[in-house]
């Protein structure tokens, strides 16, 4: 079973209900001189380039089939001398989630409110990550905390 833009769709839908329940899970202050974008990442025409791109326990939504966009799209983001950081979960924690018949990347969730949802959901694991994103032209320091998260810093390589 491959993820559509149906499920992606319905992906947003989730994370938008959500959003209401997110503060009981989430902390933390936002800095005044960050400054946050709400795009679609696969299309993003951004008006300007960027030091540092971060995302928090996104990679693990982008399908298979998408994640060389999805890194192609992120080189267009950053400058010459930007890096992109990221944070998700280790592979070891995958049991927690249930997925759907059939497939290796899509998982079924239910919210506080009894909806139920289907999500994309594709562990990272720091080498293959790295050997990946080496194919593809960037260099890349991925590695696991001492907890369930994958820690990951990746740079454009200099032709």
């Amino acid at each position: 079973m491959a993820a559509g833009d149906d499920l992606f769709a319905g992906q947003v839908a989730y994370y938008r209900r959500r959003a209401s329940e997110y503060d009981v899970t989430a902390y933390g202050d936002k800095a005044a001189n960050v400054r946050f974008e709400v795009a679609d990442v696969f299309s993003w025409a951004a008006a300007a380039r960027f030091d540092t791109v971060f995302f928090a326990f996104w990679l693990s939504h982008v399908p298979a089939s998408r994640f060389e966009q999805f890194w192609r799209q992120l080189r267009g983001l950053v400058t010459g001398h930007g890096r992109v950081l990221f944070v998700d979960e280790h592979p070891d924690v995958c049991g927690k989630e249930a997925y759907a018949a059939g497939s290796d990347e899509i998982i079924q969730r239910r919210l506080g409110d009894g909806s139920e949802h289907r999500l994309v959901k594709v562990f990272v694991h720091p080498g293959q990550m790295s050997a990946r994103l080496n194919q593809l032209g960037w260099q890349s320091c991925i590695r696991r905390d001492r907890n369930d998260w994958v820690i990951g810093e990746a740079r454009p390589r200099k032709p």
